[in-house]
């Protein structure tokens, strides 16, 4: 990956090697496998599915970001975009099947490319999985307090904290803040510097946990914020494993209007609440909507649960997957 930025930096070509690790490996492995159908998921699948595409192999894509149109702007400069743009539009033209997160994507990428629109199989986890929360309290300090969670793989710079952390003097009601996730370099002093003072000692940093135990950590608390920031199309139009997995563990989310998560909220019932990107203001006043009306805290909690067994949970968008896998395989 690295000798691909290079050659990229001096020469001005793209090529199959930023995009990432093992490629020649993948494709080596794919061929060894001898499969019916190979669904490519991740940028260097792409360049995979392409090579199998050439060999007369059967592909589908899983568009669960758009890969050309994401990341942060100052992480797009040494981004092969021409290359994936053209991988993209040759996999969705050609593919046995398509599938990708939203309705929204779906209809951006058929318009971007002039393709079929790809299926949408919301990324949710199984509804069984409540059966596994374990009813403990290990986040939450004062539980007479109200909660909110956020949590990702990493805590840092535009991943929405920036507008919570910015409503707070606006917020009128007590509520208890966890963030959880791998600090990035310098961020843990952004947020010291950028927190108001007297709210220092409600917000805390929680590591990482497994997978198995994340939904009971968040199923502990109250509110799920899901502030994903319109920095980039994939962003906006992506719906990610976060308020969804809010919604299974029967939190209110307050989230921003992404085009995503506005699709997310116009099937959830009073669940979700939006606020607009880069707007504090709007974002407090979503807060204490719920902090201040227990009635709609519980209501919004009570939805999100309907709408996570309704939808938003595996056993009822993996019939969809499986409907495109048996299609393309007929």
């Amino acid at each position: 990956m690295k000798a691909g930025q290079l050659i990229h930096a001096h020469a001005g070509r793209e090529n199959s090697w930023q995009v990432g690790y093992a490629v020649s490996e993948l494709l080596k492995a794919a061929l060894q496998s001898e499969g019916d159908l190979f669904i490519a998921h991740f940028e260097q699948t792409l360049v995979v599915a392409e090579q199998l595409l050439a060999r007369g192999c059967r592909v589908a894509v899983d568009m669960e970001d758009w890969f050309s149109e994401d990341l942060l702007p100052e992480m797009r400069a040494n981004r092969p975009v021409k290359l994936l743009r053209r991988l993209e539009q040759e996999l969705l033209g050609r593919a046995a099947y398509a599938t990708c997160t939203s309705l929204a994507m779906s209809q951006a990428l058929a318009l971007e490319y002039g393709c079929p629109a790809p299926a949408v199989v919301y990324n949710a986890f199984p509804w069984t999985d409540r059966q596994t929360i374990d009813g403990l309290v290990k986040d939450r300090v004062d539980l007479d307090r109200p909660s909110l969670h956020w949590y990702s793989q990493t805590l840092g710079p535009g991943r929405g904290i920036e507008d919570l952390l910015a409503a707070l003097p606006d917020v009128k009601h007590e509520v208890e803040i966890h963030l959880r996730g791998n600090v990035t370099r310098g961020f843990e002093d952004w947020l010291a510097s950028h927190t108001p003072e007297s709210w220092k000692k409600r917000i805390f940093i929680h590591g990482l946990v497994s997978n198995s135990e994340l939904l009971s950590r968040i199923a502990e608390h109250d509110i799920g914020f899901a502030g994903e920031m319109k920095y980039c199309r994939s962003r906006d139009l992506t719906v990610t494993n976060k308020i969804l997995q809010y919604l299974l563990g029967g939190l209110a989310v307050v989230a921003s209007d992404t085009a995503g998560q506005r699709e997310i909220a116009s099937q959830s019932g009073s669940a979700v609440s939006l606020y607009h990107t880069g707007d504090p203001v709007a974002l407090a006043r979503a807060l204490d909507g719920l902090l201040g009306n227990t009635e709609r805290l519980e209501r919004a909690k009570s939805d999100a649960l309907q709408a996570a067994e309704r939808e938003f949970c595996w056993e009822q968008q993996a019939p969809k997957l499986l409907e495109s896998v048996e299609a393309a395989r007929a």
